[in-house]
């Protein structure tokens, strides 16, 4: 567990964002939700904007350093069906516990860069050892534009998810197959 303190802070502020939406983000909640005396978060993070930009950066951090872990740790897919299963995985964790508590954010956060650029900025999709396996598996098996096939699965997915979390349901691997079956079409 971390104890810098703009970090505890910027992941309570994750966890209240994700309870309590986008108006019960404040910093008196990031402070009861630390655990830290009244008035530090506004010392760390001083107006809303700059809690907003330093949960974001962290939600990012998060995320990056997961989506490493994964693309490092599962290699090459054999076949569509393993990366079906690695995409249902990864789906199955962003409902639940954490990263339940992550994609909250990360939504009313998404929504709230439409207002503010500079979260926006920070919201891209950056490289990564999932998304570059992602586009080496599709580039293997001789689909032309691997890059943007790889951009519109990852947006199927992500969209998968947000649909979960608001509809509620779990997984179907099928819904996953489906898309990992279309990306791989030659035309």
């Amino acid at each position: 567990m971390t104890t810098d303190r703009r970090t505890v802070l910027a992941d309570a502020a994750i966890g209240v964002l994700a309870q309590e939406g986008m108006r019960g983000l404040t910093h008196r909640a990031v402070d009861r939700a630390s655990d830290l005396p009244p008035g530090t978060t506004s010392a760390y993070f001083r107006t809303r904007r700059a809690l907003l930009t330093g949960l974001v950066r962290r939600l990012v951090a998060l995320d990056q350093a997961e989506l490493q872990a994964a693309g490092e740790q599962a290699g090459m897919p054999r076949d569509a069906d393993e990366l079906t299963d690695g995409l249902a995985g990864f789906v199955e964790r962003r409902l639940a516990g954490e990263g339940r508590r992550r994609s909250l954010a990360r939504y009313a956060c998404a929504v709230e860069s439409v207002r503010h650029p500079e979260l926006r900025e920070i919201l891209v999709p950056r490289e990564n050892a999932a998304r570059e396996t992602m586009r080496a598996f599709l580039g293997a098996r001789g689909v032309a534009d691997a890059e943007g096939r790889t951009l519109t699965l990852l947006a199927c997915v992500d969209g998968l998810v947000f649909d979960r979390l608001v509809g509620g349901g779990g997984v179907l691997r099928d819904e996953i197959a489906g898309l990992v079956a279309a990306a791989l079409r030659s035309t």
